[in-house]
């Protein structure tokens, strides 16, 4: 928090515009629209409320308007990023839809264009993407919009976690038919809560707020024809936004010192730091991950509570690392399980490149056909990454990291 945050909360309060209008909101729509390149953005209670208007509006364009109580995509296919958190999909399965997981590449750790263009091979009646950019690290985002481009899908982008972040000079939120922003408490700018809709799309941008406003008709009385949600961003909300919007490349410039002061203190490791283009991407650099060399792990082996391993010399895993770290307490994470491995979702469709070209859709890989995403989540972690993080203690975290390899 920097102060203008309260001036604005203030003012909501003397105001006395402490709903869902007021000035507050005007503005944050305002300047994030503007911040992303689109033409509008439409505030909501948070990113996930977002996504499920983009899924919303996106099956009404694609399948026409369904009968009440039935999703838009009902019944039908959707590709969805598999290495992400499952805010990325719920909105999928809110609309009656089926995710079928894309694999990711080493490049970026976001979704695979080239198994984005088998899963069309496969499913060639599939017409709508949903991508997400992880940690804040672009993903090949003008790849996979030409691959939706060539089958005619939609693209709905997730930036809840890239808010800032540019691919060729563009910022991500603006490739996508439609896109959402997160002002969660722990991303790049918060509001405590909160996110985007992002659209070029007037028609989208007037039927967000209309559906984000219980889908309340234009009469004196309440009349409604449609199905709502009670999604609207409050004014106050909208306040701590407001004033954090000022501060983003601010906190993008201290980010990115956590990340690069990792790269070079975990220098000599068999570990490496979360990858991007650097030749294309500008990343947020909202979260700081490592990957562990594979010669470099120890035992490790996880079910879908617990976690165990046995220390080797030499070598590490993320479970040792992670523990290490919470001994000082400091927070680590694993990287996002893949949605593919969920419990709810192992019997979906799974799509992963091998490197003979071909593509396996049993939730079970075979052997000899490489998942990209599990593997990253075997050997991967999260690393402490606030902004407010001194020097000091971040060397106390390298120096943690470095005694497991000993």
């Amino acid at each position: 928090m920097h102060g203008e945050e309260i001036k604005y909360i203030t003012e909501a309060y003397e105001t006395n515009w402490m709903s869902t209008v007021g000035a507050n909101i005007n503005e944050v729509e305002r300047i994030a629209a503007e911040k992303a390149g689109v033409r509008y953005a439409v505030a909501l209670s948070c990113c996930t409320a977002a996504l499920h208007l983009c899924v919303k509006f996106a099956g009404e364009k694609l399948y026409g308007k369904p009968p009440i109580g039935h999703g838009a995509v009902e019944g039908r296919r959707v590709f969805c990023s598999d290495m992400t958190f499952d805010a990325t999909l719920n909105p999928v399965v809110y609309e009656g839809g089926i995710p079928v997981f894309i694999d990711t590449e080493r490049d970026t750790w976001n979704m695979d264009p080239a198994a984005l263009e088998k899963a069309f091979e496969i499913y060639p009646e599939v017409r709508l993407v949903v991508a997400a950019h992880l940690y804040g690290f672009p993903g090949k985002i003008d790849e996979l919009r030409a691959v939706c481009d060539r089958h005619g899908a939609l693209l709905i982008e997730d930036a809840a976690e890239s808010m800032g972040a540019t691919y060729k000079g563009k910022q991500t939120g603006s490739f996508g038919d439609y896109a959402a922003i997160s002002y969660n408490g722990n991303k790049i700018i918060t509001g405590s809560s909160g996110g985007c809709l992002l659209t070029n799309e007037l028609e989208v941008a007037n039927k967000a707020r209309k559906w984000s406003t219980q889908a309340r008709e234009n009469a004196a009385w309440y009349q409604h024809e449609e199905v709502g949600y009670n999604y609207r961003m409050s004014n106050v909300i909208a306040g701590v936004v407001r004033g954090q919007y000022p501060y983003l490349e601010e906190h993008i410039a201290q980010k990115k010192a956590v990340w690069e002061r990792y790269r070079e203190g975990l220098k000599g490791l068999p570990v490496s730091m979360n990858p991007f283009e650097e030749d294309k991407s500008v990343p947020n650099y909202w979260l700081s991950a490592m990957i562990i060399d594979k010669e470099a792990m120890c035992k490790q082996v996880r079910d879908d509570n617990t976690a165990m391993y046995q220390p080797e010399h030499g070598k590490s895993c993320p479970t040792e690392i992670l523990e290490a770290i919470a001994s000082i307490n400091a927070e680590g994470r694993p990287i996002w399980k893949p949605m593919h491995m969920q419990p709810m979702y192992r019997m979906n469709a799974f799509i992963t490149v091998a490197g003979n070209g071909r593509a396996r859709t049993n939730a079970y890989i075979a052997g000899g056909v490489e998942d990209v995403g599990a593997d990253i989540f075997e050997r991967g972690l999260c690393l402490p990454s606030d902004n407010k993080m001194t020097k000091e203690q971040q060397d106390v975290v390298i120096e943690i990291i470095r005694k497991c390899f000993e």
